[in-house]
């Protein structure tokens, strides 16, 4: 009876839509015909003069880059087409980036490229001269991190785990490293857990003079291995890489500097502790001082070493400690006179920027209040200025301010209410603004350093135009009540929505530490999806509950030692106030997530299983065990520390409550959230007999994504929704 009356109501709301002239999004919109594409700004690089820039165009088989004035965005010239390199041994040469050298003479061109762990690629590398168009191949094989001296005389780059130089002048290549052997000593190159969890892939630095190359070697001999079967024939490829779980042994880092000159290396002295993490390295101003972070295992102490590139030695220059723990940030930068620096912390409670002079030991405020910063954009040192995105007007949006090297005249520069993402340009003349608000597309406009449009680079009027033509549902930012106290929420309602009628919830949620999915932006997080199935009859609500970001510190970091428990309290409560709603349907909500949000909506079904009808948990990690140890560890600390912060709200230990319908869904290849937690999760479910449907992705990472993946995939969760919802 329910399922012939969900068809007739669906039935009714089609009919009453398409008499108001309105279209219905299907998946096939979305997830096949790219119906509601949204224009960005492709990818451009300002040139040095802040007047032009360049940009690579055209199609795999005809590819060019061209320069355009900055101002105007007329074409001036094109210095680089794929007709100019023939390499008769390569048939078809793919360009995917490239970079420009130092004095902008030569193009390096990234070329056919291939994934190496989730965020790094190797590629074959051609170097183009502009002027007399000779090309040369930088190596006969696929290289990692290719990256041109600053005096352009000399290239440096990683392939199988160690260290290049290439002498362009005598065009030789010198081995710097020779150990790096795969899963035992890795140079040049991050080991997986550092490229995922501190953000970076080339893990070396030129001096600013050329003279020196400083350079991470990873000695992961100790880490435990895990192997991923891949079934792609007759027998599986078995994919075996190093993946220090939580508690588990770490790669042994240590920085190295070598010298151009006399061909030699130095090791820098990090002190006596080896278990600890080394997430940062920056040349400072003086070519001959490499800064070194160390932050401790428990990630709650941050110190700066100031280290000579002659012979190794190391001082601390600053401190930074926490009584949670640290976030990593790239917001250092030095300043020319040689001893201070712009950095960022959360001393204050909140996120903030301050001046500090080592020398002297003094600490400058150069943003302060009860708001976070999001980001330092820029320090313009000739012109005394700094510029950065902070959530100071509100926590839904992102707004870009400037404000002198001391602090003073502090100026908002994009007016406009709603998230501003910057894109600064070479020359400190312009930067770029993506806007947008919760309901309107992104503009991207070109602006001057008052804050004055110059132009409008892309308006997504199509888009605009497009969405005139469905029947999309009302979209708001409100607030709902969290277990201790409100929380931003964001809700899309029907498009025929009545108050006098009921309707069924979906939830949707991250929750993670420090993220955002409630902002005054668009589009939402799966809006395209969110849309459709508030088209269906569906309310989905979306909740940023305790542990989310830009609220401060204490609102952040509440949830330490304990993941997931005041989080999905939150859930559990937001559920509980949307049934008070004369509107909704108390006995159909749901919730579902991805990654951190499936292990939240996991343990929302299991311990609100008196609220909760059914949940969606994508890609979930079960039992934070089975997790890498830095993001891990720096929230809930060792399992031999913390044992019941690890199982007393871990999914796995919690199958027996399960009530509801549960879709459990993994892709068998992820390297991140490995598929062992759902098959952890649903042995745990088989053994308290529980039923549950499962669905999983051959061969597919933590993204479930590649060919017709994705429609396949959100056609198996709108059935399931429909169907049990």
């Amino acid at each position: 009876m329910r399922s012939i009356f969900w068809l007739v109501t669906v039935l009714l709301t089609t009919q009453t839509l398409f008499a108001q002239g309105k279209k219905l999004i299907t998946l096939e919109d979305i997830y096949k015909n790219n119906t509601f594409k949204m224009k960005d700004v492709p990818g451009f690089k300002t040139m040095k003069d802040g007047k032009h820039y360049t940009q690579l165009e055209g199609d795999s088989t005809d590819m060019s880059i061209k320069v355009y004035n900055l101002e105007t965005g007329a074409r001036e010239k094109t210095i680089f087409e794929t007709g100019m390199i023939v390499f008769a041994r390569k048939k078809h040469i793919l360009i995917q980036n490239y970079a420009f050298s130092g004095d902008e003479k030569k193009l390096i061109l990234f070329t056919n490229g291939e994934s190496v762990y989730r965020h790094s690629t190797k590629y074959f590398v051609i170097l183009f001269d502009i002027e007399t168009r000779s090309v040369t191949l930088v190596d006969n094989d696929k290289l990692m991190h290719t990256t041109m001296s600053p005096d352009c005389k000399k290239i440096a780059f990683v392939k199988e785990n160690n260290l290049y130089l290439k002498d362009l002048e005598r065009n030789s290549i010198n081995a710097i490293t020779t150990d790096g052997e795969k899963n035992k000593v890795i140079n040049g190159n991050c080991d997986w857990v550092y490229e995922e969890e501190f953000s970076f892939t080339r893990a070396f630095q030129w001096a600013p003079d050329s003279r020196h190359l400083a350079y991470y070697r990873f000695d992961e001999s100790q880490v435990p291995e895990f192997t991923i079967p891949k079934y792609t024939g007759l027998y599986p490829d078995l994919y075996t890489y190093k993946y220090p779980k939580a508690g588990e042994a770490n790669s042994v880092v240590s920085i190295k500097i070598f010298d151009v000159d006399k061909n030699e290396t130095v090791t820098a002295s990090l002190g006596g502790i080896t278990d600890q993490y080394i997430p940062r390295i920056k040349w400072t101003n003086d070519p001959s001082k490499l800064c070194i972070y160390r932050l401790n295992r428990l990630q709650n102490k941050l110190d700066l070493l100031l280290t000579n590139a002659s012979d190794g030695a190391s001082s601390v220059i600053y401190t930074d400690e926490n009584k949670y723990y640290i976030n990593i940030n790239d917001e250092i930068t030095f300043l020319p006179d040689g001893h201070s620096m712009i950095l960022a912390s959360e001393r204050s409670g909140y996120a903030h920027l301050y001046n500090y002079d080592w020398q002297k030991k003094q600490l400058t405020d150069l943003t302060e209040g009860s708001y976070d910063i999001e980001s330092l954009i820029n320090v313009d040192t000739k012109g005394s200025m700094l510029y950065y995105t902070s959530a100071e007007s509100s926590t839904l949006e992102r707004k870009l301010y400037s404000v002198s090297l001391t602090g003073k005249n502090k100026k908002c520069l994009t007016a406009e209410k709603g998230v501003h993402g910057i894109t600064w340009c070479e020359g400190n003349q312009y930067f770029v603004d993506k806007w947008t608000s919760i309901g309107s597309v992104p503009v991207y406009t070109l602006k001057n350093l008052q804050g004055k449009t110059v132009r409008t680079l892309e308006d997504n009027h199509e888009l605009a135009q497009k969405m005139k033509e469905y029947a999309l549902g009302e979209v708001q930012l409100t607030k709902l009540k969290g277990a201790g106290t409100d929380l931003n929420a964001w809700i899309i309602t029907p498009p025929d929505f009545d108050k006098n009628k009921k309707y069924p919830v979906l939830m949707y949620q991250y929750s993670g530490p420090g993220s955002q999915e409630v902002a005054d932006r668009f589009p939402l997080g799966n809006y395209w999806w969110h849309q459709m199935l508030a088209e269906k009859g569906y309310i989905i609500v979306c909740a940023d509950g305790t542990g989310t970001g830009y609220r401060g510190e204490e609102f952040r970091k509440k949830t330490y030692l304990n993941l997931g428990k005041l989080e999905s309290d939150d859930q559990i409560a937001v559920a509980k106030d949307l049934a008070t709603l004369p509107y909704v349907d108390k006995n159909r909500i749901g919730i579902w997530g991805w990654s951190y949000g499936g292990f939240m909506s996991a343990t929302c079904i299991l311990k609100g299983n008196d609220v909760f009808k059914a949940a969606i948990s994508v890609a979930p990690v079960t039992n934070w065990r089975y997790y890498d140890n830095i993001y891990t560890e720096r929230y809930m600390r060792t399992p031999q520390e913390n044992p019941k912060g690890y199982d007393e709200n871990a999914p796995e230990k919690m199958a027996g409550s399960l009530k509801g319908k549960l879709l459990l869904i993994h892709g068998t290849a992820d390297d991140n959230v490995h598929f062992q937690n759902s098959i952890m999760l649903s042995n745990a479910l088989i053994n308290a007999n529980k039923p549950f449907d499962s669905e999983y992705y051959p061969d597919k990472a933590h993204g479930i994504s590649g060919g017709t993946t994705r429609l396949h995939l959100y056609t198996r969760m709108t059935d399931f929704i429909v169907n049990n919802l």
